[in-house]
């Protein structure tokens, strides 16, 4: 028997309101000047200001120039922001990409280089050897989970590529996980980070990996999301699905620690190539994979359909599989996720001629490495082509 190794440290403070124990909180670390991280978009909002205003005695600075999928130089700005604020510490607002970013000012603050230095598979990756500013994180989205998360994806400016740094020195000090923060977010852009919470919960259930706390947090994630995504993207005031998709985008960072698989692999190239929204892609992808999984995940995949209460009684374990594919595509339909990279309308259309490009990248990505069905260049050619 193999000796296996589980961590779940992350003090979590969860449920409307948690974002006013903030002050006190950082207080009583003696934290004085924070930085708040957050994004282009909430940097203007109402919700930002009643924070800022929710922390007396202490002098906040604001670093909101992210957007779009998080890049190096945007760490770089952060980090400039950092010292001139002369801050002490991190306070991640926002969705993942705000929080990604956030982890990784924290570690550059005191580290010296260049945050892709940093990343898990850089040739001569740099060591993380120093104590980080204090960090907490409050999610404005309930998809990526980063808040609960030990690393941060960070791509380059020029290439687009996807750069992982995994560390547990990157888990925020606390999370103030506050569904009242995600009440506002518009119907798409809940439903694309939903779709973000249910793949990471879906796929990490699937992997092969052996880690059974995190097979039964999954389950339940999707459990969790089954029930609540419709519901948080059609009456967007619900609080209880609002708190439901933020406990489901935890649960599904939480769980990750297992691993993901091919449909992630499929997403980080959409994201490379055509810059493609993550939790968009994954919802795309979701259910061209799972076909393409099915015949070495049956028994899993009939699980995953009787969680969701999608089963068909009496049904044979290889029905239940089919049954839960079409459940994803049936939820895609209902949240307008589109069915297919032809049927999503952007500025910069997917097509058949990005494949090769979109092999490439999905090759060389980690996170097929504990796909339930080993992939080959061949498979996501066939992956990507089917999904047209």
């Amino acid at each position: 028997m193999s000796v296996h190794r589980f961590a779940f440290p992350t003090p979590i403070h969860f449920g409307p309101g948690a974002r006013k124990l903030v002050a006190e909180h950082l207080k009583a670390q003696g934290v004085k000047r924070p930085l708040i991280v957050t994004d282009r978009g909430i940097a203007p909002l109402p919700l930002l200001a009643a924070f800022i205003a929710a922390l007396p005695g202490l002098e906040v600075g604001v670093y909101a120039e992210i957007w779009g999928n998080p890049v190096k130089s945007q760490v770089d700005a952060g980090v400039v922001a950092y010292k001139a604020h002369g801050a002490d510490a991190v306070i991640g607002f926002g969705g993942g990409a705000a929080l990604d970013v956030a982890k990784a000012i924290a570690l550059m603050a005191t580290h010296p280089g260049d945050i892709l230095e940093y990343a898990w598979d850089h040739p001569q990756a740099r060591p993380i050897e120093h104590d980080l500013p204090w960090f907490i994180a409050l999610p404005t989205t309930a998809g990526t989970g980063s808040e609960v998360g030990r690393s941060s994806v960070v791509s380059d400016d020029t290439t687009h590529i996807k750069k992982i740094v995994f560390s547990p020195k990157l888990l925020a000090k606390a999370v103030f996980a506050d569904p009242e923060l995600t009440l506002d977010l518009p119907p798409h852009i809940t439903a694309a980070t939903g779709m973000d919470a249910l793949t990471h919960n879906v796929e990490s259930y699937l992997s092969p990996t052996y880690h059974p706390l995190c097979d039964g947090i999954a389950l339940e994630g999707v459990r969790i999301a089954g029930k609540a995504l419709r519901r948080a993207v059609h009456q967007p005031h619900d609080l209880q699905a609002r708190s439901d998709m933020l406990m489901a985008s935890m649960m599904g960072a939480i769980a990750f620690q297992k691993d993901l698989g091919a449909v992630h692999s499929c997403a980080h190239a959409l994201s490379t190539v055509a810059d493609l929204h993550h939790g968009l892609a994954n919802g795309i992808m979701i259910d061209h994979v799972m076909r393409f999984n099915l015949l070495s995940a049956v028994a899993k995949m009939a699980e995953l359909v009787h969680v969701v209460g999608a089963g068909v009684p009496g049904a044979l374990p290889e029905a239940h599989a089919e049954a839960f594919i079409d459940w994803l595509a049936a939820l895609k339909k209902d949240l307008a996720i589109p069915l297919r990279l032809s049927a999503y309308d952007a500025k910069r259309p997917v097509t058949k001629a990005d494949i090769a490009a979109l092999v490439d990248v999905a090759v060389n990505d980690i996170c097929h490495q504990t796909n339930p069905r080993p992939c080959t260049r061949e498979d996501f050619e066939r992956i990507f082509a089917e999904a047209m």
